[in-house]
């Protein structure tokens, strides 16, 4: 056994992921078999974009490391973990398979998840609320275009940082957070969710979509963004006793672990 193997897995109640793209180039496959492999909960939520089908229509980039992500669920789901899918824009053909259980892995378009502590929150994806999506599809798939291009740049930038023994950093992250428009759109984006969470009369809305990680209250409704795994490599977690929190695998994970993590994981997957 590998001396990094986790012999005491993080034991929660629920996890929420969305946004990993695998397909895409831009994923961040290490990280997240390395947080599947560390963690263990009753409910997977997979909140949407979990494949890239968008991508693949450009070509097929499928490494061993997103083989590995899929195998790492899959046990999940074979062991006592349910998984629940509810599928994203870039995975949107899934959706015809909408209400189907495969085993333990149930694919639905929204869920209705209640905490430990008895709060209810409708779990989906969020794409239902972009304007640019429901409004302008051409327009959503030239925005990815133009996105995968950043993270391109984003993955030279942290091979120059690892080369100098500094922690992953996202580029694209930070350009979001200074650019006047992606700050006013992520608000807009964010008001939505929380108008619809009380329309359903719940205590909150679980969602992902715009990679931006957030767990905040909105007018007396709990927002919370699971985030991404080609950016942020968040995941939003349930305690046992009902406590949200969002993880950023890229803090949580040991400093010696940083810089070669998808070569470590992909060892530990074999």
């Amino acid at each position: 056994m590998s001396e990094i193997t986790r012999i005491n897995p993080l034991r929660y109640r629920s996890i929420f992921i969305s946004d990993v793209h695998l397909g895409f180039r831009g994923c961040q496959a290490g990280y997240l078999l390395d947080f599947l492999q560390s963690t263990h909960c009753k409910h997977l939520y997979l909140v949407g974009d979990i494949v890239d089908l968008w991508e693949m229509r450009h070509g097929v980039y499928w490494p061993e490391a997103h083989n590995a992500v899929v195998r790492a669920v899959l046990e999940q789901a074979r062991t006592d973990t349910q998984v629940i899918f509810c599928p994203g824009n870039h995975d949107e053909p899934l959706r015809a398979h909408l209400g189907a259980d495969f085993g333990n892995v149930l694919i639905r378009d929204e869920v209705v998840h209640e905490t430990a502590d008895g709060r209810r929150f409708l779990v989906l994806h969020g794409d239902r609320f972009d304007s640019v999506v429901q409004c302008g599809p051409w327009l959503a798939r030239l925005g990815s275009r133009v996105y995968g291009h950043l993270l391109t740049l984003n993955g030279l930038v942290n091979r120059v940082r690892r080369h100098f023994g500094l922690r992953y950093w996202s580029l694209a992250g930070y350009l979001k957070h200074k650019v006047k428009n992606a700050v006013s759109y992520i608000g807009s984006f964010e008001q939505a969710v929380a108008a619809e969470a009380r329309l359903h009369g719940v205590d909150g809305m679980i969602c992902g979509h715009i990679h931006h990680a957030e767990v905040r209250e909105l007018d007396g409704t709990l927002y919370c963004n699971c985030g991404d795994w080609v950016e942020s490599c968040t995941a939003l977690v349930e305690h046992h006793d009902g406590r949200l929190e969002l993880l950023r695998w890229t803090d949580a994970v040991p400093e010696s672990l940083s810089g070669p993590l998808p070569a470590l994981a992909l060892a530990r997957a074999g």
